[in-house]
């Protein structure tokens, strides 16, 4: 996996628990973060299908089938 340097900007509190956390675990910081947005995403992944869900069972999403899919789709 390519590793791209990214610049951005967080709170002084953020940066103190960063460096805080990374010289008591003698991890490198990018290494926590990284694992802490990856898990973050897989919460945001879980609240993002229970929205969907909820959506189709208000009516707002609709499912296609998969015949339908894949025969559009030429498959």
């Amino acid at each position: 996996m390519q590793k791209i340097r990214s610049t951005f900007t967080v709170s002084d509190f953020v940066i103190d628990e960063l460096n805080s956390v990374s010289a008591e675990l003698n991890e490198k910081k990018s290494h926590i973060v990284e694992k802490a947005l990856s898990m973050y995403f897989d919460y945001i992944d879980e609240k993002i299908a229970d929205k969907r869900l909820k959506n189709l069972e208000t009516g707002k999403e609709k499912v296609i089938p998969a015949d339908l899919v894949f025969k559009e789709l030429g498959l």
